[in-house]
This record gives C-alpha cells, sequence and structure tokens, in this order.
C-alpha cells in the first residue's frame, strides 16, 4: 500500500467501521488517462449495491475536503469479491492454511503462476505447499476459490 493510499485509509476508515463495515483494501490507479480510487469494503453479512452507495455517501464530502488527490479521479467502493487480492501482510495471515495464487515476476521451477496452499508469511517471503517465494518477487496474489464445490 502506497502512502497516499495508507494515508485515505486512516481518514475513512472510522467512518465506514461506524457504517458497520470493515475497509479491507484501497488502491489507487491510473488506467489509461483516468484516476481511480477504489475502496473495497467487507461485513459478514456480505456487501451489496445499497452499502456500496452508502460508504460512498458517507466519506464524499470529507475526501472532497481533504483533498489528498489533486487529480480528478473516479471513486468506487466495492466489496471484496469472492476471490480476495493479498496486498497486505494482514491478507496474507489471514489467508494460512488457505489456496491462493501467486504470480511472480522470476520464475521458480519453470513456472510464473504458483497455485497452493499458503503454509507460511514472513516479512521476506511465503511458502505455497514447499515453495518459497520472496515478497519482492511477488507480482500479484489472490485467494482462489472452488467452482466445483
Amino acid at each position: 500500500m502506497t502512502g497516499l493510499e495508507k494515508k485515505i485509509e486512516e481518514l475513512v476508515k472510522p467512518i465506514i467501521e461506524n457504517l458497520g463495515y470493515s475497509v479491507y483494501d484501497v488502491l489507487y490507479q491510473k488506467e489509461g488517462k483516468d484516476n481511480f480510487l477504489r475502496i473495497f469494503i467487507d461485513s459478514p453479512k456480505g456487501i451489496g449495491l445499497n452499502d456500496c452507495e452508502l460508504v460512498n455517501n458517507s466519506i464524499t464530502d470529507i475526501l472532497d475536503e481533504k483533498d489528498y488527490i489533486k487529480a480528478q479521479y473516479y471513486l468506487e467502493i466495492s466489496s471484496t469479491g469472492i476471490e480476495r487480492n493479498l496486498r497486505e501482510e494482514k491478507h496474507f495471515v489471514e489467508n494460512i492454511d488457505k489456496e491462493i495464487e501467486v504470480h511472480i515476476y522470476n520464475p521458480i521451477n519453470n513456472l510464473k503462476e504458483i497455485k497452493g496452499t499458503l503454509k507460511e508469511y514472513t516479512n521476506d517471503y511465503i511458502i505455497i505447499d514447499s515453495i518459497k517465494i520472496e515478497n519482492k518477487n511477488i507480482a500479484s496474489a489472490k485467494t482462489v476459490y472452488n467452482w466445483e464445490e
């Protein structure tokens, strides 16, 4: 998470939690000529469109007031989805002993994508099954939902 994303999370987290939701992730991205601020929320009861609208309406004014992002951007409030991105330490720790998929920059055993059970997480590396992957080699990671169950 970038410094800007952390600053925004600290700003909106109390408001979102007061509404009964949790902040899973904050992502600021440039796509083409457009900028997007994406805030992913979660709740034990799940997230619907009305939940996203409520959060959007509750944080828009304070985001505008603080003006952390000087460029024009689109604000998107979303559920985490079934397959969740793993970007933060807490995301990896919560998914120990669960199946994940990791895309890596430098192949390991001729693989650029490794899928398996997350066995361990440290600040320096993760272990999927018996494969050790340095965190700096992780391009992206996400949970894996078994669609056949």
